[in-house]
């Protein structure tokens, strides 16, 4: 079978991962932990550097870089403890690597979630956030280029990236742990590293954006160009530039996500448990 490049990339570390885990291991979800969100990793079976799987490590404070293996009830999660950027200087391709990786290693469903900014005034720092829709404003796609078929379509449907059967799932989970559904809010990826200024703030709430980052979009593009599902989490780490008189900080965003550790830590055990089996 010939393959290009990027895939035969994919391919080699989704055999890594496979042969990690051993056979007949089959993992019902992979999660995506973003900035500060790494403690939910605590407890876990096992872990492996990224390195050894072939797989970019991330260079930002509040990203490992490590896979694990964790038991949530009967469920069995893979949770990518940190991914990489394009404001990094990474290519896209390597953005959604550790996601394509486990994708091609047989996993279906995934939980991607990431610290985020309020561009909406009604959400403040600690809230947790089910994603709905995005706006990719970062001016590229992890598509571009050429197709490569054993990934999927030419011109894959974002209509449902979000998958809607997920976030009533979430909703549900949210309800018993909280007594309250979460919002659900729609998330503009920005380039980076920057923060947005408060004109860029103006300019994304009046677009209809509820949060604003750099990262999500491009690893859920790509897993639904996989025909993977998707449901995304975020926690609100800082208000939005121009929404607070103070100014904005990495070390504010790890330090918010951490604090709302236990809550996010709640809500992802209560929706992994309610996962189909596979």
């Amino acid at each position: 079978m010939i393959r290009n490049a990027n895939e035969e990339r994919v391919h080699t570390s989704a055999v890594r991962v496979k042969t990690w885990l051993g056979t007949g291991f089959r993992p019902q979800v992979a999660v995506v932990l973003g900035s500060g969100l790494g403690s939910y990793a605590t407890g876990s079976a096992r872990s492996i550097s990224y390195d050894e799987l072939g797989l970019p490590s991330p260079g930002v404070e509040g990203h490992a870089g490590r896979l694990f293996v964790k038991e949530v009830g009967e469920r069995c999660a893979l949770l990518l403890a940190g991914r990489v950027h394009a404001y990094e200087g990474h290519a896209f391709e390597d953005v959604v690597f550790a996601v394509r990786t486990l994708a091609m290693a047989g996993v279906d469903t995934f939980v991607v979630t990431c610290a985020a900014g309020s561009v909406n005034t009604d959400y403040r720092p600690g809230d947790l956030v089910i994603l709905r829709d995005h706006l990719n404003l970062a001016s590229a796609s992890p598509l571009r280029g050429e197709n490569v078929e054993a990934f999927g379509p030419r011109f894959p449907d974002m209509t449902d990236a979000y998958d809607p059967e997920y976030r009533e799932l979430a909703q549900d989970a949210a309800r018993e742990v909280f007594g309250k559904p979460l919002a659900q809010g729609i998330y503009a990826m920005m380039a980076g590293p920057q923060y947005e200024t408060p004109a860029e703030v103006r300019m994304l709430r009046a677009l209809g954006a509820d949060l604003a980052g750099m990262s999500t979009v491009p690893e859920v593009i790509a897993l639904r160009h996989m025909n993977r599902r998707v449901l995304g989490l975020s926690c609100v780490t800082n208000y939005g530039a121009g929404v607070k008189d103070q100014p904005l900080s990495h070390n504010d965003v790890v330090g918010t996500a951490a604090a709302a550790s236990r809550r996010f830590t709640q809500l992802l055990t209560a929706i992994i448990a309610r996962l189909p089996k596979t």
